[in-house]
């Protein structure tokens, strides 16, 4: 498809017909009309097109022009049309690319040059607080599935000379627009080169889920490590953050969402809450947050390991108030449990707004209650599961919850059938897990944990004021 234009108009019409079904999708518009007196010919998307400007462009180019003068028609264009971008190209490839990304095409007679018109704009939402990543107080705005509109919200909050977001089209079919933020007085650009590099590279068809597809072919994964590699966030405060500490962003076109690099286990403790508190404020909640994090993981392993091995322990808390409950039992209630309280979680989350509430607390109490009376469950384990699913949904990034959710599966079944000595074992396998995460560009995921970096561990465990967490006084990456 590659080919370059020919000089007669009725080929080039042709040959469009054979490339794009212009006759055929109702979304495709053309139109035949006149440019400096010769004949051309309108080719563009219906719905990204802004009427106003095209009829001001068709007014403004009556003036004659020898088309057959390529350097004299592309000033011709450039001088005459003054409401919108023009860009000449001389391949089908080019053009078409060009045109299914919403810009206008303009075919002129006698000419070998076609010329694309950015008078887009862009069907899309708008702007909102996402729903994952909420605030009580601070900005209240959100990524958008416009690839534009994101970047402008970035670069409202960042007014560097140096902000740069690098186009590239990735998928053979979809061609999906994606781009590179980065800062340039910050970034390692070794680190950039590399993305880059893995970017370009990239064999796919389309990117059918957004970020999450980009994500699953930058980095192969497989079951053994459930959470996630590449920490993403719907929040421009966020992402510019991240850009003034040195990381890239990689903005998907149609993905409300941005990916941020490199990536670490601490990006997912973190919250914007963190820092639109006072200092105290955040620190003690983020404080709450790693405690929050450990128990969601071993609150109910643990309660098995003692109920069901070290009995003697068990009533010396009153850990449980039924005795004679073996081990088989207790795995039992802390199975049926779990997955009740993550049904609840799931039908709520999937149900309408307004029956959403109603449903996980209503279905919770009817259902927990009749569980017991039907031996199914019991008190302590309902309380205990409960404490977990809390625990869970106050970790700020939902992907790294429902990572942390497996690996506490692993330990209740390696505890439950191997019991003290299969969750010592689950915890060193799970610890072993962790730190291999694999991450692009080979970084650690425990960074700065390993390799030590006390300047940047000490900003990611607690919040400092801002005077003195200012980015070019904090740590950097290449360290």
């Amino acid at each position: 498809m590659n080919q370059n234009l020919s000089s007669n108009l009725q080929l080039n019409i042709e040959r469009m017909k054979e490339l794009i079904p212009l006759d055929k999708s109702f979304d495709i518009i053309s139109s035949h009309l006149k440019i400096g007196g010769n004949d051309a010919f309108f080719v563009g998307l219906n719905g990204y097109i802004e009427e106003r400007t095209l009829q001001k462009i068709f007014i403004d180019v009556k003036e004659p022009v020898d088309s057959s003068d390529e350097e004299a028609l592309v000033k011709y264009m450039h001088d005459h049309v003054g409401y919108a971008s023009v860009t000449p190209y001389k391949t089908w490839d080019e053009l078409l690319l060009q045109m299914f990304s919403g810009t206008a095409l303009m075919l002129i007679n006698g000419s070998t040059t076609g010329f694309i018109l950015d008078i887009r704009t862009y069907p899309a939402r708008s702007v909102e607080e996402p729903d994952t990543e909420p605030v009580t107080k601070g900005a209240h705005d959100g990524f958008t599935e416009t690839m534009l509109t994101n970047a402008n919200l970035i670069r409202r909050r960042i007014r560097a000379n140096t902000l740069t977001f690098e186009p590239l089209h990735i998928g053979s079919v979809s061609r999906t627009d994606v781009s590179i933020g980065y800062l340039g007085a910050l970034v390692d650009q070794e680190f950039l080169d590399y993305i880059r590099t893995e970017l370009q590279s990239l064999q796919v068809t389309s990117l059918t889920m957004g970020t999450k597809s980009l994500e699953e072919l930058l980095i192969k994964k497989n079951f053994l490590h459930p959470l996630p590699s590449i920490c993403t966030t719907e929040r421009p405060d966020v992402a510019s953050s991240y850009l003034m500490e040195g990381n890239i962003l990689i903005l998907v076109d149609n993905s409300p969402s941005v990916m941020i690099l490199p990536c670490s286990i601490f990006q997912f403790t973190q919250h914007p809450d963190d820092y639109y508190n006072s200092p105290i404020v955040g620190n003690y909640f983020r404080l709450v947050r790693f405690l929050c994090l450990l128990v969601s993981v071993f609150l109910l392993p643990v309660f098995l390991l003692l109920t069901s091995y070290y009995p003697e322990i068990s009533q010396r808390f009153s850990l449980l108030s039924t005795e004679g409950m073996g081990p088989v039992r207790i795995t039992f209630y802390v199975l049926a449990v779990e997955f009740l309280l993550d049904l609840f979680k799931y039908s709520s989350a999937h149900s309408p707004g307004r029956f959403s509430g109603s449903l996980s607390i209503v279905g919770g109490l009817i259902i927990g209650d009749v569980a017991v009376k039907l031996n199914w469950a019991s008190n302590e384990v309902l309380f205990y599961a409960a404490v977990t699913l809390l625990t869970t949904l106050s970790l700020a990034s939902v992907e790294f919850a429902e990572g942390m959710r497996i690996y506490r599966l692993f330990l209740i079944f390696m505890t439950a059938f191997f019991g003290p000595i299969g969750f010592w074992i689950g915890v060193a396998l799970m610890l072993i897990s962790i730190a291999t995460t694999p991450t692009l560009g080979g970084k650690s995921y425990l960074w700065p944990l390993f390799p030590f970096n006390w300047q940047a561990l000490k900003t990611l465990l607690f919040r400092y004021p801002t005077a003195k967490s200012q980015p070019s006084k904090n740590w950097h990456k290449n360290d």
